[in-house]
């Protein structure tokens, strides 16, 4: 599915209008936590643009706010991008232009258009204005260049608190724009930054810093999210009163919100602080991480990024639908495994020794061929496939009822074993020689089709099911935390043919859903990715 892609047409009319020669971009992550999905949108947005024309994508580091960022987050930013597939062209920072940054509030400052405030953030707030109100001119507005730039020098060299100035630019507090009534550039914070240490007390604000780290590392189109449409006017603003020739070009467009999923790096955080998951990389997390430990391919999550397209709307997408296309795509990728969950011992009594049987790894990929599974007289198949008393219409195993083992044979169920409790622990069945899957001559048509392990070569595995963090959209007005499904991991006991121990992966485990194999602290652990079924209307 093809969608429309209007920051495609802009750079097309830009290259064939001769305003820029070469398209540069940026994917710009903040490294104060990991990315998520909704990033994966923006490394589609960012780095595919510059892709399809020739150009380049350079991973820039917002790191302008010392107090929540990491090199733990950098380090993690990184290997998710490499993990997307994409490759940038210059690593840069916000810090590597400090010093450039620094200098260009000077020469505001001495063209008039910046001053030092000692109004407070709230009585800045307070000042602000409305959307149909003015706000107030600062009283420390009329400063000359001279004490402002005096002053200024004085926050850099540490003699304020944090928060007891603060430099603004001075354009206009009558503006219909809030975001250009003297917003503050740059604020005191004593934090130690993550790269620079404790060189500076004083950090640009993002909303300054962005357009000057554009224009030096050539950045022709500055892609953004929706929210900030309203701030492109300090943007160019910036641009335009420090002369930047040629000026980047600043267009926003939709970001990718998911029913069901937190797309918020701030609760994200808390979950992971709280212990509502495990960290990070919970399978159940929308971080990259997450998506990755579950085991999606990263050809999944650009194919749904592809098919959500590139909008100038906000909307969202029903979870359901990336599951399908995770699943579309496991199914023609993913080798194809067994294992059963509460499995139940099944005995054919009339089957002597042992075999391999042909098991297809994927009948959908060409020329993935077959591999041996080994079949004997001891099985375990999943309990929910057996009944004593079935309804109508049951296909699975009952006494004296026939049905197919997986690329075997045909059995009929004779007897079953009961503990004390008269727990059915055993299940007695004959085989017939002449069903074998392939070579069939017994004229029994089975209805039912059984997956299986063979009994002594199992392996003990343990199966986990998720359920989304949040609730559906139905409660898209309650916060996140009225919304979240707190037991929303579930763990089973199970048994898996060795092939899964020994090749860790992505499979579809055979009538159960598709799965990443793995193993954790000794054991084979069997984590969902999506369920077999899709209940997605496409």
């Amino acid at each position: 599915m093809q969608s429309e892609n209007f920051i495609q047409d802009i750079v097309e009319s830009d290259l064939a209008e001769g305003r820029v020669e070469k398209i540069r971009t940026r994917f710009p992550p903040e490294p104060n936590g990991y990315l998520h999905l909704g990033h994966a949108k923006a490394m589609y947005v960012d780095f595919g643009t510059a892709e399809k024309y020739g150009g380049k994508c350079n991973l820039f580091f917002d790191d302008t706010n010392p107090s929540k960022e990491k090199t733990e987050f950098v380090d993690a930013i990184r290997a998710d991008i490499r993990w997307m597939g994409y490759t940038w062209d210059r690593e840069v920072y916000a810090s590597d232009f400090f010093d450039t940054i620094y200098a260009y509030a000077e020469k505001l400052i001495g063209m008039g258009k910046a001053f030092v405030c000692d109004l407070s953030a709230e009585e800045i707030k307070a000042t602000r204005g409305t959307l149909t109100e003015p706000g107030t001119e600062s009283p420390y507005r009329s400063r000359t260049p001279e004490e402002n730039l005096k002053l200024f020098r004085e926050m850099r060299d540490g003699k304020y608190a944090d928060g007891e100035k603060c430099l603004r630019a001075k354009i206009d507090m009558a503006s219909p724009n809030i975001n250009l009534r003297d917003p503050v550039i740059y604020r005191i914070l004593r934090a130690e930054h993550h790269r620079t240490g404790n060189k500076w007390c004083i950090y640009p604000m993002y909303d300054y810093a962005h357009p000057i780290c554009d224009f030096l590392q050539g950045v022709t189109h500055s892609l953004c999210t929706l929210e900030f449409e309203d701030h492109r006017p300090l943007y160019d603003w910036v641009g335009i009163t420090l002369g930047f020739a040629p000026k980047p070009r600043q267009i926003e467009f939709a970001r990718l919100n998911v029913t069901n999923l937190v797309m918020s790096k701030r609760y994200l955080k808390k979950l992971v602080e709280e212990g509502t998951v495990h960290g990070w990389d919970d399978p159940r997390m929308p971080t990259l991480a997450g998506i990755r430990k579950r085991g999606i391919p990263p050809e999944a999550v650009r194919d749904f990024c592809a098919r959500a397209g590139v909008a100038k709307a906000q909307s969202e997408c029903e979870i359901g639908y990336f599951e399908a296309v995770v699943r579309d795509y496991l199914n023609l990728h993913a080798p194809r495994a067994m294992a059963v969950v509460d499995p139940l011992k099944l005995t054919i009594t009339n089957y002597e020794g042992e075999e391999e049987v042909d098991f297809e790894i994927n009948q959908l990929e060409e020329g993935a061929g077959t591999r041996k599974v080994k079949f004997s007289s001891t099985l375990y198949i999943e309990r929910s496939d057996f009944s004593l008393d079935p309804p109508p219409k049951y296909y699975r195993l009952k006494p004296g009822g026939y049905v197919r083992l997986k690329n075997a044979y045909i059995i009929r169920a004779d007897e079953v074993v009961r503990d004390e409790n008269g727990e059915v622990t055993e299940v007695k069945c004959t085989y017939l020689p002449e069903s074998r899957s392939g070579n069939d001559t017994s004229g029994i048509k089975a209805k039912g089709v059984l997956h299986w392990v063979e009994a002594s070569s199992a392996v003990d595995a343990e199966l986990r099911k998720y359920d989304h963090l949040l609730r559906d959209a139905d409660y898209a007005g309650q916060d996140f935390s009225e919304r979240l499904i707190r037991d929303s991991e579930h763990i089973f006991a199970a048994k898996a043919e060795p092939f899964l121990a020994e090749n860790e992966g992505s499979y579809q485990l055979m009538r159960t859903g598709y799965y990443r194999a793995f193993r954790e602290g000794g054991k084979l652990v069997l984590s969902e990715i999506v369920s077999l079924k899709d209940n997605f209307n496409k």
